[in-house]
């Protein structure tokens, strides 16, 4: 029986291709590419839920922020000048066109004038000259609790800011009641 001998190129092939097959392959498989595919996409869904919650939280909280100040500062403003007040002078009544109870003008101790009125959003104190004190107010309310008592003035706010995605937050501050001193 003769033995039969290849010749030198074909064996180099033959031994190359199978040293191809037991070392690296090149490319992915099928089932690799759907992993990974998968992967990513749950990745950049779940990324983009993430964002928009993180982003309407920032905002609901900024305009939290911002609605607290705007009425601590309204708050402040009217009780100072309303403690300087005479009371027989408060007058509350309401602007054409607007909700009842939302404007009040009484006269303070050195001769002036002041008025709080609700105008759309707008808080405006009128007092040598007209400014805004808010431009978050959903709602104003002047009112007497005790008729009684004409010394002592609730002033009910109630503000709202824009948030994320045409929503609103809206604060109920409680009634702060000031008593005038003269």
């Amino acid at each position: 029986m003769a033995l039969v001998s290849w010749p030198d190129e074909i064996r180099s092939e033959s031994t190359g291709a199978a040293s191809l097959a037991s070392g690296r392959r090149r490319g992915f498989t099928l089932p690799e590419l759907m992993l990974t595919f998968a992967i990513v996409s749950i990745v950049t869904v779940l990324g983009n839920v993430l964002f928009i919650q993180i982003t309407r939280f920032f905002r609901l909280n900024q305009a939290r922020i911002e609605i607290q100040r705007d009425a601590r500062t309204c708050f402040n403003v009217m009780s100072r000048n309303l403690r300087q007040a005479y009371a027989v002078s408060i007058v509350v009544d309401q602007a054409t066109g607007q909700p009842p109870y939302s404007r009040m003008k009484f006269q303070k101790v050195n001769g002036r004038w002041i008025t709080y009125y609700q105008q759309g959003h707008d808080l405006f104190e009128v007092d040598i000259g007209t400014r805004s004190i808010s431009k978050n107010l959903r709602y104003v309310a002047f009112t007497h609790p005790r008729t009684d008592d004409e010394t002592i003035i609730s002033i009910s706010l109630t503000l709202e800011k824009d948030t994320y995605q045409g929503g609103a937050k809206a604060l109920q501050l409680s009634i702060e009641k000031v008593r005038v001193m003269n």
